[in-house]
């Protein structure tokens, strides 16, 4: 039967250990999830052209803020690099290189973030130049399957034997490198449904998603505004009562009232990040569909099999795409000796224009995700905006977590989240009277950390 829950059409459906999980819910306030850049300074050099800075940002969604910056510094966002994008609803610190004098950048003040002004420097960051993550996470109300309250012993002690579960059956602190749910939206998830609208070439079909799908949990004034759009297709109307937090969308609507019918340019209105977002997230469904096919088979995802590709790993966790193999008869045995000792790993298809495909069984289960995610038939050249153009790579399937640590965390009484406010709803999994965990972990760059938290919490999607 084809699983038709939120869970089900992302691929994240499976799991590591039966244990029943601490339930819980996170971000019951901001300074909840905290995610710390782990990178290297750029060389310094007083005479550089650019601006070093480490930003730490409190709820703030990255290229939001960036966009700020930008405009604070009067410059083009394109001329402000970093390394990754970070959660919103987060106190998240990273490096900043900024295309920018010194002196305008120190003089920039923007509510809930901190500038700390490193120096100067000739060179630029790229997206994932950093080596990982520091994460320190906070969930709240603990509770079993039934939804009645866990005491911290026991919140732990479940949390310490789904640990284990996962060392025994994948090896020493190993989990499934799922891609969690900040890719395609854990309550709307509209970006892989976009995505999967442009690489066929239907930016209308795109435009009318991206505006007027139904997301969970949404405030009233979101749903007014996106069932309008959805029955009236009615611009100068939907201006009139769009919220004022959905600036993408407002920004699309004007594109549309000043080009009615270019629904490729109004979908150019998105950030250019946002854009290949849209296109990877439809990729990602392929990798989770893949990753869960091998799972359900119990095909491993640490050693592997027959039609595998395995890839060097890099000391920052992140793949040699460049030097990808297939396995072989001839190269089993030194292939899973090479896994063991994680010099190599097997790999899942994140498909393209050139993404190679494992064969075999693998094969035929990558086959399967391919077909699942309705993208057996996209040939990937997206040809009214070629930038968008993927040529496809492979992604561990399997990622290591480090510096682990568990303890029970202080009650508080800012605790700022609707969800939190408002209490239980129906299919819920969180009780105000269970206990509070504090977890945490670092993760190579591309790894999500909601994903290892899932493994523990057990919690419906939209709880992280």
């Amino acid at each position: 039967m084809k699983d038709s829950s939120l869970e089900g059409r992302l691929g994240l459906s499976e799991w590591t250990s039966d244990n029943d999980g601490i339930g819980g819910i996170l971000k019951a306030r901001v300074e909840d999830f905290r995610v710390e850049e782990i990178s290297k300074i750029p060389a310094l050099d007083p005479k550089g052209r650019f601006t070093v800075a480490r930003i730490t940002m409190v709820n703030w969604e990255t290229n939001r803020f960036l966009k700020r910056l930008s405009k604070a510094c009067g410059i083009s966002r394109n001329r402000i690099f970093s390394s990754g994008m970070k959660d919103k609803r987060a106190v998240t610190t990273q490096i900043v290189v900024i295309d920018s004098p010194l002196y305008k950048v120190e003089k920039i003040k923007i509510p809930d973030s901190t500038i700390e002004i490193l120096g100067r420097t000739h060179q630029k960051i790229g997206m994932s130049d950093h080596d990982g993550n520091r994460f320190t996470i906070t969930v709240r109300g603990c509770c079993d399957s039934e939804g009645l309250p866990l005491d911290g012993k026991e919140a732990m002690k479940r949390v310490k034997k789904i640990r284990e579960d996962m060392t025994a059956k994948l090896g020493a602190d190993a989990f499934p490198n799922w891609i969690g749910p900040q890719r395609f939206g854990s309550t709307r998830p509209v970006t892989p449904e976009v995505g999967r609208a442009v690489v066929n070439g239907d930016y209308k079909k795109a435009i009318d998603l991206y505006l007027g799908m139904e997301g969970k949990n949404a405030n009233q004034d979101v749903v007014q505004f996106r069932r309008m759009w959805r029955e009236t297709g009615d611009i100068k109307a939907c201006l009139e009562i769009i919220p004022e937090h959905l600036g993408y969308e407002r920004n699309i609507l004007e594109k549309l009232q000043e080009k009615p019918e270019d629904y490729v340019a109004a979908f150019m209105a998105l950030p250019n990040s946002l854009q290949l977002l849209t296109v990877h997230s439809v990729q990602s469904l392929t990798f989770n569909y893949s990753l869960r096919g091998r799972m359900k088979e119990n095909l491993p995802i640490i050693h592997p099999t027959l039609g595998d590709i395995v890839a060097p790993v890099n000391p920052n966790g992140r793949i040699d795409a460049g030097k990808m193999a297939y396995v072989s008869e001839t190269n089993l045995e030194r292939c899973k000796r090479n896994c063991e000792s994680s010099r190599l790993v097997v790999t899942g298809p994140l498909p393209g224009l050139d993404s190679p495909m494992a064969k075999e069984n693998p094969g035929m289960i990558e086959s399967k995700a391919l077909k699942e995610s309705k993208l057996d038939k996209v040939d990937w050249r997206i040809e009214k905006i070629p930038r968008l153009t993927s040529s496809g790579t492979r992604r561990p399937l399997s990622v290591f977590f480090r510096d682990f640590s568990v303890s029970e965390a202080s009650e508080v009484g800012d605790l700022t989240s609707s969800r939190w406010i408002e209490g239980n709803r129906e299919g819920d999994r969180w009780n105000p009277d269970g206990a509070c965990l504090k977890l945490k972990f670092s993760l190579p760059p591309g790894t999500y950390a909601t994903v290892l938290m899932r493994e523990f919490m057990k919690s419906p999607l939209d709880h992280y």
